[in-house]
């Protein structure tokens, strides 16, 4: 959560703050704020602004020339958006700026310490105790004034620090919360996220947790928070900035939907094995025999890497028969859950940096459990803590609500269960026939989206629709869920998913002319199953969509997606659900790149 963004060099460094913070305003975007210095200035400016980054562009006066700064868009956890509760945080003196993503869990504590000295607060987030306790430090140099405040905080951070006294450096440090280095040509870049370094450079180093970094126009060095020096080989990021562009979208949610069967062709690229039936994935460092004595697989996410993990879980339980299912990382990392050693975990988060996830990793290695990471960000942290793992290449997400992502980690995990399964008991047929349904994916998902005025139509008619119920049995419940996720952050509307299967077990009670159920009815062996719960909503008097792979009878509305392989048939399902919501959204003039309350990468509890 929040985008931090710094610089320090020879460029005047407002505009180049200010674009960095466009860039990451998905990350955060209630309120907004930048600090300048130079070698030659008298000592630190700030401007800070309640609302979006072009707000604070806004109250950015012409003269604000420096060649090192800091700035930051806030998704608030302590305290209301307001100028005053923006970051930078700035102490009394004007001396010290900090930056700040994460939460500081023992920030009431510190506080009344602090205002027992007779320290005067000015905003009510836990950051600004950090100002306050790097400007009291009587230690000589920056580092050290960072790394004595640091001993004493409990929690999660990103940050930056400037200090008047320091103008030629930066401090950054990290626990919990990603902080990335962009190394230019006698320039340097911080940031919480590469997506506001790679219109300047493609050279990065990320920060492990419990490292920090002190940032000079010409060098930088890495070390821990104990003051031991770590060497950071730079390493060259794939993305380019246009990846981060529009692309004559009017959204990055629109535009996301329409990359989705590049996509999906990126991430099978290279990995099918057509001679065995099979498919190559060395980065999960499990060769034949691990993958053997894998007795069962657990698969960790939150949100819609949760729902993805939902569909992974039953790839792998039809195609490898292994047991498998998928839980919440949120709820599995305070659960004291018993970690079995033939278990095989899977941490699955599109950032990498999931703080949930992440801790649930951390909690796991700490175990001695064996953990393959599911990500899209190339060299995050998760990616780093796991034994092993796949990247989903789906390339830069921008817009919060996530699409191809979603699409991407589902064909991951259809890969996984296919080399799970070939190295036991899949036989060659069938995994040529899932091959085959793979390389269709491509093709299906541009035929699906060429029905996007259809569902643009539908959508205006549901538009109005107070709340929805979604509904699918067993392939189709995951489905479902996402669906239902998608709709309620993008649009506001209630939505709620539930198993057909337990329809009469309560949620009938709902049906009525003024609740459209969406039915996931892919057809496979449950069809007629799925064709009793609509005849069960329609006499109720119950207005039903219906998704599915021929026109339904019962349904009012049918939106018919391409047939495949029944196992991946939930991977074309969740398309058109997402134009759906997308226009749904639309319709009611919803901002659908930054849903309210939402942000990009939860990298706090």
């Amino acid at each position: 959560m929040c985008g931090i963004v710094g610089y320090i060099g020879k460029r005047d460094v407002a505009p180049l703050l200010l674009e960095g913070l466009q860039r990451l305003e998905y990350r955060g975007y209630d309120s907004a704020g930048i600090v300048v210095t130079s070698p030659k200035a008298a000592g630190l400016k700030m401007v800070k602004a309640k609302g979006r980054v072009r707000d604070l562009e806004a109250k950015v006066p012409a003269r604000f020339k420096g060649t090192t700064g800091i700035a930051h868009t806030r998704w608030a956890t302590h305290g209301a958006p307001s100028d005053v509760n923006a970051h930078p945080h700035m102490s009394a003196d004007h001396k010290v700026a900090v930056v700040h993503n994460g939460i500081i869990d023992n920030a009431a504590d510190l506080r009344r310490k602090l205002e027992a000295d007779g320290v005067e607060f000015l905003s009510e987030t836990d950051t600004e105790v950090l100002v306050h306790l790097i400007a009291r430090s009587e230690a000589e140099k920056l580092e050290d004034k960072v790394r004595e405040t640091l001993r004493v905080i409990e929690g999660t951070y990103g940050i930056a620090v400037m200090h008047a006294d320091f103008p030629e450096r930066i401090v950054v440090a990290r626990n919990g919360s990603p902080v990335v280095l962009g190394i230019g040509e006698k320039e340097m870049f911080v940031a919480s996220d590469i997506a506001a370094l790679v219109a300047h450079t493609r050279q990065i180093v990320t920060l492990d947790d419990g490292e920090m970094a002190t940032l000079k126009a010409d060098d930088f060095r890495t070390y821990t928070t104990e003051g031991t020096r770590t060497t950071s080989e730079p390493t060259t990021v794939e993305w380019e900035a246009a990846s981060y562009d529009m692309g004559g979208h009017d959204t990055y949610m629109h535009k996301e939907i329409h990359e989705q069967a590049e996509a999906v062709d990126r991430v099978l690229r290279g990995r099918i094995d057509d001679r065995f039936s099979t498919v190559h994935l060395g980065g999960l460092n499990l060769d034949a025999r691990d993958a053997r004595a894998v007795r069962r697989v657990k698969i960790l996410g939150c949100g819609t890497s949760y729902h993805a993990g939902q569909i992974g879980a039953q790839m792998i339980e039809e195609l490898a028969r292994i047991p498998a299912d998928a839980e919440p990382a949120s709820e599995f990392r305070y659960r004291n859950a018993v970690v079995d050693p033939d278990t095989l975990y899977i941490a699955v988060s599109q950032s990498g940096e999931t703080y949930d996830v992440l801790a649930a990793v951390q909690e796991l290695k700490r175990k001695g459990a064996r953990v393959l990471g599911v990500v899209n960000v190339v060299g995050s942290a998760i990616a780093r803590e796991a034994d092993g793992g796949m990247y989903v290449h789906a390339g830069p997400e921008v817009c919060v609500v996530s699409t191809k992502c979603f699409t991407n980690t589902c064909v991951a995990f259809a890969l996984l269960a296919l080399h799970l399964g070939r190295t036991r008991d899949l036989s060659v047929r069938d995994g040529k026939r899932i091959i085959e349904g793979l390389r269709k994916l491509p093709a299906q998902i541009s035929e699906m989206l060429e029905q996007e005025e259809d569902i643009k139509k539908l959508a205006a008619q549901y538009a109005d629709a107070r709340s929805m119920l979604f509904i699918g049995r067993v392939r189709g419940y995951p489905v479902a869920r996402e669906a239902s996720l998608k709709l309620k952050e993008v649009s506001y509307i209630h939505a709620e998913a539930y198993p057909a299967s337990e329809l009469k077990h309560g949620p009938l009670a709902l049906i009525e002319p003024a609740l459209p159920t969406v039915a996931i009815v892919p057809d496979d062996d449950l069809l007629e199953k799925n064709r009793a719960a609509m005849e069960e909503i329609k006499a109720r008097s119950g207005q039903i969509l219906a998704v599915a792979h021929q026109e339904q009878e019962k349904a009012d509305h049918t939106i018919v997606v391409p047939k495949n392989e029944d196992e991946l048939d939930p991977i074309l399902m969740g398309i058109p659900l997402q134009l759906l919501a997308y226009h749904t959204a639309l319709a009611l003039g919803r901002d659908i790149d930054k849903p309210r309350n939402l942000a990009k990468s939860v990298t706090v509890e």
